[in-house]
Formats: structure tokens, C-alpha cells, sequence
């Protein structure tokens, strides 16, 4: 069967149609990633396979024989990242060896209403270890447990971000859509780097419960997928109250009854759209994907305002650093706290083993950021609040708030990445080039989507849209329109390097 590009309608028509099953399907699925993941190119997105995934698509192809689809996404494989719980006999690591065993109790809410919609989840996706946040100088996608996931379109380059393990599985057709995880960068990057569609939603639109985090005020879970699309579909399941999650209290409100309505192709006719210049980097080859989407957002009836303030967009560097230090102390113990079966039971004790295991656990770099975390107060400490509320004034009122209200933009647009993706160099670490544009919109907790603008030797570059709290429908109208006009995907090739 072949498996690539199917969008989510694909399937409904083919299984409306008697052609395919749930069950075939996911067989399919479950044989090309052995094929692809496990051998092959051997990408290592996929850490685990769920043991009873066979068995969900069979009782979902009974139950549409009987009763009908539960919705657009019955039978429909997705995966999701290994710091997501799902309430079975998959484990939650978050990508370290530590908690290998850690079985949860219950599904992240996510993953309920997932299987609510009639998803057939897969699996876990690798990532990089801990979201990234174990060392100063660690490898995207690299985990003691999963590895080191490559990107597919040229091997040896990075995946990025530590959703890392999501973005490939979708893009090397492994899956119809996934679940990655942010606090800053870590949806969207590696959906840029790995040809897809990935978005950030706004922090409070999709629960947090039963997600390892990093830093609560940034923290959020999000879809990534081939198509604006299927992503919107996806976020049609996911997005909504959670009564465990105050965050999300106001959810159900402002949320729209379908995403899907915002698709137009003339979407961005009339928007006004601020270029970040300050999110720019140096590199020609990106710079210059970037421009010609520009002039095609320009041809597609947006009115650009170029540039926009320079010094609107701060990079927030060691003042963001503090707040995951106190973030990743505070959330690392409250998941470990609520987790009993885990092997460590806080982040003293996982610091403790990664020094018993070192050759296993730090066979590249090191835990200093761990070090660093363990020193610092709890989340309620005078300073971290004070670090908190900083961040959110720079972010915010003097930030992208005040772009969008001196420009009169409806958002905000840049290069999602500063360059194509490095090589992958755990000895050293990321080579990442200044700026890109995850750091501002994470920060405010703001929406962020990237959509494929085009490709710079072979390796993709995504286009990023940003803008105010609860303004996904705008922003996925925006990259659905951009994508409708260029079609820039292209299924990965695998090659072994760019050269």
C-alpha cells in the first residue's frame, strides 16, 4: 500500500468507499515504519510502538460498521511525543533512560480526546531529551532513550527542536499526524525543518495535563501535520476546556466551533502583515525563500509593512534561560511526585542517576543545566515571579501587542528558523544561527504556525505567521492561503548528505 501524502479526508473517502480499514491502514503504517524508522534510512523518530494498536483498529472498523465514524479522524493513525502519558502499555520517558518502566495511570488529556475521536495511536515519537533542557550545549533529537532521530530529507542534518521525533514521523509518511510539545521553538522548528505544518497554539487553548514541561507559563502541546489542513482538523479534536487545566478555562469560549471554516484561499486578501526583520539572520539562502514568499503574500492581496519596528521583538536570552531553570526544576518534580511506578522520584535523584550511568546517559554532553536548575527556588520564589512577569511585559505589552497595535497588523510574519538545518554534532551541539522567530510568541504564550516556503539545498524552510492570543483562525487562513498557492511540500528522498 502506498502510503504517501494521504490527507485525513484521503482516508475517510477510501473508507467510505470499502477500500481500506483501520486495520490495514494501520498495518501499513506499523510496516513502513520498520521499513523506514527502524531499518532503512533508519530516521529513530519513533520510539515505541503501541502493542495494542491492532486491536483499537479493528474494535474502531467494527464500530463504523455498526454505528458510523465518530468524526474525521475514525481510524486515523497519529503518533505522539514521549512526554505526553497515555494509559497504557506504552511508557512516558521524556526521552530518558531514568524513567524507563514509568507507565502512567491515566491519559494526558490530549490523548483522551484523541481516542475520543477515533485516533489509532501508533506510538511515541523520540525528542530531544528532557525537551531539550538537560545541557547547555545538547543535540536536538538526540535521547538516552530513542537516540539520535536524523532529519529525512538529507541524514546528517538536524531534525530540530525537541518535538523532533513528531515533525519527521509526518513528514517521512509514517503517520497522518502527530502531537509535538513546546515551550519555546520546539513544534515549529522542527516543523520547518522537516517540511511540514506545525503550530503553537496559544497557551491556555489546549490542556497541559499529563505533558512533561518545562516552564508552565510557555508550556503547550500542539498538532503537527503534512497539510494546513489535516492540522486544523487535529486542533478541531485537541483544542478545548480542560477542568484540571485552569489555563484552558476559557477554551471553549473563544475557540471557534471548526478551524476548518477559517481555510480560504483568499484568506489574505485585505491582511495587513508586519515583516520581524529583527528575526532575520545572515543567511542568504533562507533570506531569500523568505522574500519570495513575501512577494507572494503580496500577490495574494496581503499589505506588507516592511519592516516593522526593529527593536519591537527582543531576544530574551538569559532572562528566558532563568525562567527554565526554575520551570524545569518545578515541573520535573510534580510530574516524578504524581508518578510513583518512575525509577527517580525527583530531580535530585535523576541527576543522581545520570552520574551512575554516565556512559549511558551523558555519552555526549553533560547535565549542567540539570546542575544549575536544582540550585535555584521553587516556582513561587520573589525572583522567578519577578522573571515571570518581566518576560510577559517584554513579550507582551512592549512586544508583539504593541507591533500589532502601531502597525495596525492583523500578524506578524519572519523566517522560522535563521538557516537551513546544521549538521548534527553531538560532540559539540546545535549549530543554531541567529534569530528565527519562536522566542517572541512563546514567550507572550501567544499562536505561532509555520507553513513550507521552499527549500534551500535540498533542506526545507518554513514561513512563519504569529499574532495575538486566541487568533489561530486568522493565522491558519493565512498559512492555508500561502500554502494553496505555492504547494512547496515534497515528500523527503532520504539522501545521506547535501553533498
Amino acid at each position: 500500500m502506498d502510503l504517501s501524502e494521504f490527507s485525513i479526508a484521503d482516508l475517510q473517502n477510501r473508507f467510505a468507499a470499502g477500500e481500506w480499514s483501520a486495520v490495514t491502514l494501520c498495518e501499513a503504517f506499523l510496516q513502513r515504519i520498520a521499513a523506514i524508522d527502524h531499518a532503512g534510512p533508519t530516521l529513530r523518530s519513533v520510539v515505541e510502538i503501541n502493542p495494542d494498536a491492532l486491536a483499537i483498529a479493528a474494535e474502531l472498523d467494527q464500530e463504523r460498521e455498526q454505528q458510523g465514524p465518530r468524526g474525521p479522524l475514525h481510524g486515523v493513525p497519529m503518533l505522539v511525543k514521549d512526554s505526553l502519558d497515555t494509559a497504557d502499555k506504552m511508557m512516558t520517558t521524556g526521552g530518558s533512560l531514568a524513567l524507563v518502566g514509568n507507565v502512567a495511570a491515566e491519559d494526558a488529556f490530549v490523548v483522551k480526546q484523541l481516542r475520543a475521536a477515533g485516533v489509532v495511536l501508533l506510538g511515541k515519537t523520540n525528542m530531544s531529551e528532557w525537551g531539550y533542557m538537560r545541557s547547555t550545549r545538547a543535540c536536538s533529537g538526540w535521547s538516552s532513550r530513542g537516540g539520535q532521530t536524523h532529519n529525512p530529507y538529507v541524514l546528517d542534518r538536524s531534525p530540530l527542536g525537541s518535538s523532533s521525533g513528531s515533525a519527521v514521523a509526518v513528514a517521512a509518511n509514517l503517520c497522518i499526524g502527530s502531537i509535538g510539545a513546546e515551550v519555546d521553538g520546539s513544534i515549529v522548528r522542527p516543523a520547518s525543518a522537516n517540511g511540514i505544518v506545525g503550530l503553537k497554539p496559544t497557551v491556555g487553548l489546549v490542556s497541559r495535563r499529563g505533558v512533561i514541561g518545562v516552564a508552565e507559563p510557555q508550556d503547550t502541546a500542539g498538532p503537527m501535520a503534512r497539510s494546513v489542513t489535516d492540522l486544523a482538523a487535529i486542533l478541531n479534536v485537541i483544542a478545548g476546556t480542560d477542568p484540571a487545566d485552569t489555563a484552558t478555562a476559557d477554551a471553549d469560549k473563544l475557540r471557534p466551533d471548526n478551524y476548518l471554516s477559517a481555510l480560504r484561499p483568499d484568506a489574505l486578501q485585505g491582511a495587513r502583515l508586519g515583516v520581524a526583520r529583527d528575526c532575520f539572520s545572515a543567511h542568504e539562502g533562507t533570506n531569500a525563500v523568505i522574500e519570495s514568499a513575501i512577494q507572494i503574500l503580496k500577490n495574494l492581496g496581503a499589505e506588507i509593512i516592511d519592516p516593522i519596528q526593529a527593536t519591537t521583538l527582543p531576544f530574551f536570552g538569559p532572562l528566558e534561560l532563568e525562567l527554565f531553570q526554575y520551570g524545569v526544576k518545578a515541573n520535573i518534580n510534580a510530574y516524578l511526585a504524581a508518578h510513583p511506578g518512575a525509577a527517580v522520584r525527583n530531580l535530585a535523584e535523576l541527576i543522581a542517576f545520570n552520574r551512575t550511568h554516565a556512559a549511558e546517559m551523558m555519552p555526549y554532553f553533560q547535565q549542567e543545566f540539570f546542575e544549575l536548575a536544582l540550585q535555584q527556588g521553587d516556582w513561587d520564589d520573589p525572583r522567578c515571579v519577578e522573571v515571570r512577569n518581566e518576560l510577559r511585559r517584554l513579550s507582551r505589552t512592549e512586544g508583539i501587542d504593541q507591533a500589532l497595535a502601531e502597525h495596525q497588523l492583523d500578524a506578524i510574519l519572519a523566517p522560522t528558523e535563521g538557516s537551513p538545518p546544521f549538521a548534527i554534532d553531538p560532540i559539540v551541539g546545535d549549530h543554531i544561527l541567529p534569530y528565527g522567530c519562536s522566542t517572541a510568541p512563546a514567550v507572550a504564550g501567544y499562536p505561532h504556525i509555520t507553513v513550507p516556503a521552499g527549500f534551500v539545498h535540498g533542506l526545507p524552510v518554513g514561513l512563519s505567521f504569529f499574532g495575538a492570543a486566541f487568533h489561530e483562525p486568522r493565522l491558519l487562513g493565512y498559512a492555508f492561503a500561502f500554502e494553496q498557492a505555492t504547494r512547496v511540500r515534497r515528500p523527503p528522498q532520504f539522501r545521506p548528505t547535501v553533498s
